[in-house]
């Protein structure tokens, strides 16, 4: 790259980092306020809640960068256009390329940063998160050692623990079990303890008594000195580690396992995944693209009365909804796979249209009328107010 090319990418590739630690922190903190109950609710420790905060960098980032791409690219550009640079670079003879080859550049790097991330990273993170929040969800006995309050295990199954002794002991122990329609059974213990054993928990009970109730209407009550209460029966099916197409790998996607139960009911999720993946790094590359043709037009934005970047982020988050739209209807249908192909490559040679024939892609004149009209009359109203409501102030304070 020459001398300008090298500013250019520059600049762009300065402003694509800023773009993207911001846009990157805010889809992250929504996505580990989420996963706050982890470590609320299951009694996890705050390492856990850190690993898993962590994990969740890899899943979020392919779907950041081609906004940050956008960002970037379109504020560089309108940037070049308010101080009359493109104007300046077109002037002096230099080809739309000497623009548009650090830019592509840029949008390459990012797509390639993407699809390494999506299928190198995010696959084993999303699997250590389904590993934690599954032994989260498992683990009872932090659930139940919650003095005074009822936990609901599963449907029909619920615990409380009265007191927790200084000596690791539990007091007051309550467990109610209605999951057998036909009968219902209801626990209560003076005292009792958490054995772990090799292989699962158990919640031994001492002094207490077992309340049966079958539909027939006759109550059973049976005391015991002690009882084992086996903690492993309480953990549903949710509570495995479940890995859902998105969770895998390209070569188990290429390949899938026959007896994967996921694979059994719907092959052609695995198929639209494998799809998806080839097809959705491409979008920072489309998307830098898409922002040369709506800003990199050689002449003065200042008379542009919607900006450039809200055009470009418009019709970038436009494309994405329709990317996940035909990414989740090619679960189900085939047909949509070549649609999440032609996508990216419309979308490509439209832009490329417009770069060549030196058009900017802007919205049509009624539509920045209409929107410049709105904003000017709410701004009137706003300044309309505003004296109405100074006017009676100072008007107040004259009569005092």
């Amino acid at each position: 790259m020459n001398v300008i090319e090298s500013y250019i990418f520059r600049r762009a590739f300065f402003i694509f980092l800023t773009a993207l630690a911001w846009t990157l922190a805010i889809v992250w903190i929504t996505q580990v306020l989420d996963q706050i109950d982890l470590v609320t609710t299951n009694g996890q420790s705050v390492l856990a809640f850190l690993e898993l905060a962590t994990l969740i960098l890899p899943t979020v980032a392919p779907e950041v960068l081609p906004l940050a791409i956008i960002i970037g690219v379109t504020q560089t550009l309108a940037a070049m256009n308010t101080d009359s640079e493109l104007v300046v670079i077109n002037a002096a003879g230099s080809s739309r390329l000497t623009v548009l080859r650090p830019l592509l550049i840029l949008g390459l790097g990012v797509a390639v940063l993407s699809f390494l991330i999506a299928n190198t990273v995010d696959p084993y993170a999303r699997q250590r998160i389904r590993e934690l929040v599954a032994d989260a969800r498992a683990d009872l006995v932090t659930a139940i050692i919650q003095e005074g309050t009822f936990r609901k295990v599963e449907n029909g199954l619920y615990l409380q623990v009265g007191d927790r002794k200084a000596d690791g002991t539990l007091g007051e122990i309550f467990v109610a079990d209605s999951r057998d329609p036909k009968t219902e059974l209801v626990y209560y213990a003076k005292n009792g303890r958490i054995v772990k054993l090799p292989n699962q928990n158990a919640l031994l009970m001492e002094t207490g008594v077992v309340y049966r109730k079958p539909q027939t209407g006759d109550m059973s009550i049976i005391h015991f000195d002690t009882y084992a209460f086996d903690l492993s029966l309480f953990a549903s099916q949710e509570d495995a580690v479940v890995l859902y197409p998105k969770d895998r790998t390209i070569p188990y996607l290429l390949n899938p396992d026959p007896n994967d139960w996921h694979y059994q009911k719907n092959p052609q999720q695995f198929s639209a995944e494998l799809n998806r993946r080839f097809a959705e790094w491409l979008y920072p590359l489309v998307f830098a693209l898409l922002s040369v043709a709506v800003a990199g037009d050689p002449t003065s934005h200042r008379q542009v009365r919607v900006h450039p970047i809200l055009v470009a982020l418009g019709l970038g988050l436009m494309i994405r909804w329709m990317a996940f739209y035909f990414a989740n209807e090619a679960r189900h249908d085939p047909a949509y796979v070549v649609a999440m192909y032609g996508l990216p490559a419309l979308v490509s040679a439209i832009c490329a249209y417009f770069i060549y024939t030196n058009r900017a892609l802007a919205p049509p004149q009624w539509f920045t009328d209409a929107v410049s009209l709105f904003f000017e009359r709410v701004a009137g109203r706003t300044r309309h107010l505003r004296q109405r409501l100074f006017g009676q102030r100072h008007a107040i304070e004259g009569d005092a």
